[in-house]
């Protein structure tokens, strides 16, 4: 609601082009450092706290943007939001705490498909409100109030009577405080070996970190290898949609804008298909990326080289779905990988990964821009083609068909 409307504001406060550039960016780099941060944190102090806090601090960073008058309230709103706007990262932390492995694609799915309508109602209703007088600072005082609201469902939300099934660790926890009343450790704690004592916070968080630093550095680098690259492949997509199609087939940014709607509204519904697609592949989340990867690299090919706007609207129909497949795809093959006990770090860490993607692209996006309108998604295309190789290449051992345990279980 607020972030289609963030250039025309501090343009409005008389900030230069380059000034703006470094205020935007400034988002994405406090994004990169505190993703992995956060995500440790809700690991040991436990869902409920962390995203309470989260929830505040990002209200506040939206009051203070709605009260801002000069450049430097501006900057100053952004760093609250830039550091604690990791709500949903938190929250397909606590999902993945809440469902079995079987069922996690399905609801992580579902999930970003209600998140997605945020994205498709949000420019509206902030388009509609910016016309308005003093409409950017209505809009500000409206996100802040849904912030309020948000975190006050939290708080009465009743966390007991949770039931926990961690397949993997073989947990079981009912008719308890819940999980998110409790950190990860005091779950494990809960288990089959409640008679140990309880670690401080300052072990745990070191613990975490080591195990962090154990799988990025093992199994793991190249999940987060394939997911900076397509990320950035996708950013390259977006990143002067709107230019290239006013330049390569005169279509004017209003009639870009309804596309754009349209592409997010078929990415929500994407969500509603991952269940049977996944139950089709067999639970086989690594397949699934590879086939959805290679889609997108052949549909930003096809939008590079796009002679008619039919083949553009198909290329984008189609790249809503496999994008959305492939982003749910890639976090449920991290928390699989990485296992649930420091789900909140993984997911974190996978952000932090998506943050660098958000500083690297634009500069791409530039560079790619200066020699063609097809630059940026033919470059995208190329990352994507990367992408494939290396999960053809290095096929782990977790891609295998996952069926048969997950039966078992």
């Amino acid at each position: 609601m607020v972030v289609p409307l963030l250039s025309l504001h501090i343009k409005s406060l008389g900030a230069s082009p380059t000034v703006a550039g470094i205020v935007g960016s400034s988002y994405g780099i406090l994004q990169l450092f505190s993703s992995t941060l956060v995500g440790c944190w809700s690991d040991v102090i436990g869902r409920r706290a962390s995203l309470l806090v989260c929830i505040l601090f990002s209200a506040l960073g939206y009051l203070i943007l709605g009260a801002s008058t000069n450049v430097f309230l501006f900057a100053l709103a952004r760093i609250p939001v830039g550091i604690f706007k990791h709500t949903l990262s938190i929250s397909r932390a606590l999902l993945s705490d809440l469902v079995a492995e079987k069922e996690r694609p399905l609801v992580m799915g579902q999930f970003n498909t209600a998140s997605s309508v945020g994205f498709i109602l949000g420019p509206m209703v902030g388009g509609y409100l910016t016309e308005l007088d003093d409409g950017f600072y209505i809009t500000c005082f409206i996100c802040f109030s849904v912030f309020i609201l948000n975190a006050g469902l939290v708080w009465l939300f009743p966390w007991s009577e949770i039931k926990v099934s961690n397949t993997k660790n073989g947990l079981r926890l009912s008719k308890n405080r819940g999980l998110l009343g409790k950190t990860d450790y005091e779950v494990q704690e809960a288990g089959p070996t409640s008679g140990r004592t309880a670690r401080p916070p300052r072990m745990a968080v070191l613990s975490t970190l080591q195990v962090m630093k154990g799988l990025i550095f093992s199994e793991m680098w190249e999940i987060f290898l394939v997911r900076l690259l397509m990320a950035v492949a996708v950013m390259l997509y977006y990143s002067n949609f709107v230019l290239a199609l006013e330049e390569r087939f005169k279509v004017s940014p209003k009639t870009a804008g309804y596309l754009i709607s349209y592409s997010s509204a078929l990415g929500a519904l994407a969500g509603l298909a991952l269940g049977p697609l996944m139950r089709l592949y067999g639970h086989n989340s690594h397949r699934v990326l590879l086939h959805s990867s290679t889609l997108t690299f052949l549909l930003l090919l096809l939008f590079s080289t796009a002679r008619t706007m039919a083949a553009v609207i198909l290329s984008s129909t189609l790249l809503s779905f496999s994008t959305a497949i492939g982003r749910t795809c890639i976090t449920d093959l991290q928390l699989t990988v990485g296992g649930a006990q420091a789900s909140g770090t993984l997911i974190g860490v996978g952000q932090s990964v998506t943050a660098v993607g958000r500083v690297i692209a634009p500069l791409l996006s530039g560079v790619a821009q200066e020699v063609s309108p097809c630059g940026p998604p033919s470059l995208g295309a190329a990352l994507a083609l990367v992408a494939i190789f290396i999960m053809s290449l290095n096929k782990p051992h977790y891609g295998g068909d996952r069926s048969d345990q997950l039966k078992s279980e």
